[in-house]
């Protein structure tokens, strides 16, 4: 990168950590965006300030010829309008290229879902014998009965827990904070892994963290509770692609068919918009079509 586009990276860089108030997972995804616009930018011999929709519209053109999904695409697109904002905002460019760019369109996928038998199974392949599986087995229920993103949990503390109240606090995306209800399953769980958990001699800096890894001595990683609910579901012969946020989809959608308000789902998960929740509405329909077709006389063969 050229000095002079190293110069903007490093000023965007410093806004979106000080004044965007992003994740850290975010932040790091739009800091590759860009440093990927910047690049193929140099490489075409283009100016970054001067950048048109045009242009834009090359760079996207280039994108798709890496055969990239087109989910993979608008996520990287994101990006790069987060910089271009910036650079209008820092009066550095006088118009937004990026305005009118248009990201890929995605089909509307449903998201995986799993039933509680499902679930059960995945708990009982777990070998409880094991002290890293009692703390898989806490996992996997925390993921379940709260609805959290596997980064909440990886994060959680032991400060953010309040059991004999049922709620624990969560750190969300863009650092917020919201309660959610815990439940006793769930405590339950807490309890028997924070008996092994006090006889793990944890780094300083992590000291706070409810989840650890028993031979690091530190907070667990997302992809090590990805590798081990994967390796769990495949010892539970469970067909469907299994992930920590499946978890999370199921337990969305086991609220709603049990009659909970979309706007009560909506403040557990922790989204912004009530229409990122509605797409649970659209499972409940299925779940409702495949119990029609199941037990209506007049539907079976």
């Amino acid at each position: 990168m050229n000095p002079a586009n190293q110069t903007l990276y490093d000023r965007y860089r410093q806004y979106i950590l000080l004044e965007q108030g992003l994740s850290a997972n975010t932040r790091d995804a739009y800091e590759h965006d860009v440093e990927r616009f910047t690049e193929w930018c140099e490489s075409e011999g283009c100016d970054v300030l001067t950048t048109d929709l045009a242009l834009l519209h090359q760079y996207t053109e280039a994108l798709y010829a890496t055969d990239a999904a087109a989910s993979s695409i608008a996520r990287m697109l994101c990006g790069v309008r987060s910089f271009f904002r910036f650079l209008q905002l820092d009066g550095m460019i006088e118009q937004d290229p990026s305005e009118l760019l248009e990201s890929p369109r995605l089909p509307r996928h449903l998201p995986t879902v799993l039933t509680v038998e499902e679930i059960d199974r995945i708990k009982a392949a777990i070998n409880l014998e094991k002290p890293e599986g009692q703390r898989d087995h806490c996992i996997i229920e925390v993921l379940y009965s709260c609805g959290l993103r596997v980064s909440e949990v990886c994060s959680l503390r032991l400060s953010d827990l309040f059991l004999t109240e049922g709620f624990i606090r969560v750190i969300g995306k863009g650092n917020k904070q919201r309660i959610v209800p815990i439940s006793p399953a769930a405590i339950e769980e807490i309890g028997w892994w924070l008996d092994i958990r006090r006889t793990v001699d944890v780094i300083p800096e992590d000291e706070d963290i409810l989840f650890v890894s028993l031979t690091r001595r530190k907070h667990l990683t997302r992809m090590a509770v990805f590798r081990n609910i994967r390796l769990y579901a495949e010892r539970a012969e469970i067909s469907k692609e299994v992930s920590p946020h499946t978890f999370r989809h199921s337990f969305a959608t086991h609220l709603l068919e049990g009659g909970a308000s979309l706007r009560a789902i909506q403040m557990m998960l922790g989204h912004e918009k009530i229409s990122t929740t509605e797409i649970y509405t659209h499972l409940d329909r299925r779940f409702l079509r495949e119990q029609v077709l199941h037990y209506f006389p007049r539907n079976r063969r």
